[in-house]
């Protein structure tokens, strides 16, 4: 079968016993860096040497057929270099591969950078969103976060520590300066450190320079109340469309203010 296993992003303490068991009795492990992954298993005190295959944004393609082929015949131990595989990481493809072949997939669980950021933010849980990281170029990077103002979850972003602030500021333009956010920084490892405020105090904050791997927790945008026949207008849109009347209602419901139930009454007497 093929194993996802989630490794430590940070502290070596979290590496489960699951994962350690694992490691130690692994024949081959498809991994983001193999340097990584040996620098990993002599931390862990590991003495098991398996065979070890580079799997990376760049071969991912190439080398998912590879791999899907061995973990027909033996378990295949699929790491990145920290947290979750296939969250913004490689192994998306090769868990793809592996479902259109019938070769069976499970997980060891663990520590995940996204899960952590969002637990720590004191931004509302209970619904977000993963963006993973920020297109680089400006102009892309304002398009998304244009196409996110009114996204009403949590949001939560992978950021290099040199683009932090570009990114902060980019942030503050689309969603307004007041916006909630945070940034945690170096999660789980001695200099962990969680920033709180609002976008403009914590572009400030990043202004001198970030150091360490980075996620940035946004707060979502609150709904506005807007007039109920213009509401009503974007529910009939998305109908005309071809969108079901009860999950039209209930995507214009999270940014107008206005309840589902009393979108689809009005829209029904509209029609």
């Amino acid at each position: 079968m093929l194993i996802l296993a989630a490794t430590p992003i940070g502290n070596l303490g979290d590496a489960s016993r699951r994962l350690v068991d694992a490691l130690g009795a692994a024949e081959v492990i498809a991994a983001e860096d193999t340097r990584t992954t040996q620098r990993l298993l002599a931390a862990l005190g590991i003495e098991n040497r398996p065979r070890l295959i580079a799997l990376h944004d760049h071969n991912e393609k190439q080398k998912a057929a590879e791999i899907v082929a061995l973990a027909a015949e033996r378990d295949v131990l699929l790491l990145s270099d920290a947290g979750m595989p296939a969250v913004s990481d490689p192994g998306y493809g090769v868990v793809t591969e592996a479902a259109a072949r019938g070769v069976l997939v499970t997980v060891i669980p663990g520590p995940s950078a996204v899960l952590t950021a969002l637990a720590v933010s004191g931004l509302p849980t209970d619904r977000f969103t993963f963006e993973g990281f920020a297109p680089r170029k400006p102009g892309e990077r304002r398009s998304l976060f244009s196409s996110l103002r009114d996204e009403s979850r949590t949001m939560v972003f992978f950021e290099a520590p040199a683009r932090v602030a570009a990114t902060l500021s980019a942030m503050a333009e689309a969603f307004g300066v007041d916006r909630r956010a945070a940034v945690c920084r170096e999660l789980t490892k001695l200099h962990e450190e969680v920033a709180r405020g609002s976008l403009a105090e914590l572009g400030e904050w990043a202004a001198p320079g970030v150091r360490g791997e980075c996620v940035i927790v946004v707060a979502g945008a609150e709904a506005r109340r807007v007039p109920l026949e213009v509401a009503v207008a974007q529910v009939l849109e998305r109908t005309a469309a071809g969108e079901r009347m009860k999950d039209a209602c209930g995507q214009v419901a999270l940014v107008t203010g206005h309840s589902s139930r009393e979108l689809y009454q009005a829209a029904l007497a509209a029609r």
